[in-house]
């Protein structure tokens, strides 16, 4: 559970979403935050002896990288949140409209049984 200790911190998260993006010098990562530059460091020193990410020397810069696999304790404790089966339906907005047209047509189909007439044809 040490990862979520580290990404407990706001500032630690928010490099992980600007890494996420792509390789970033530790120079240009401290010029996007309002704290000193040694604070910075800090911060990724403890993400890269987490397993978060992983920094090379080119030149005289120190780049630093995502490392997607040290996010894998996270991505196993919220697995237990998800879905059980591949094939069950998600959660989000599209599948509210799904469930919302499919109730639609359910209607429609029930006033068409109940008016054999088809006195309401055309209407909703």
């Amino acid at each position: 559970m040490e990862t979520f200790t580290v990404l407990a911190d706001p500032l630690r998260r928010q490099v992980l979403e600007l890494l996420a993006e792509g390789p970033v010098t530790a120079g240009d990562l401290a010029a996007r935050f309002p704290v000193t530059r040694p604070a910075v460091s800090r911060h990724l020193r403890v993400l890269r002896e987490s397993g978060l990410v992983e920094s090379t020397v080119q030149g005289q810069h120190r780049v630093y990288t995502l490392r997607r696999a040290g996010l894998a304790e996270l991505d196993d404790w919220l697995a237990r949140f998800r879905p059980l089966t591949a094939d069950a339906a998600p959660a989000g907005p599209a599948a509210r409209l799904d469930a919302l047209d499919t109730e639609l047509h359910r209607g429609r189909r029930a006033r068409r049984a109940a008016d054999p007439t088809g006195a309401h044809r055309g209407t909703a």
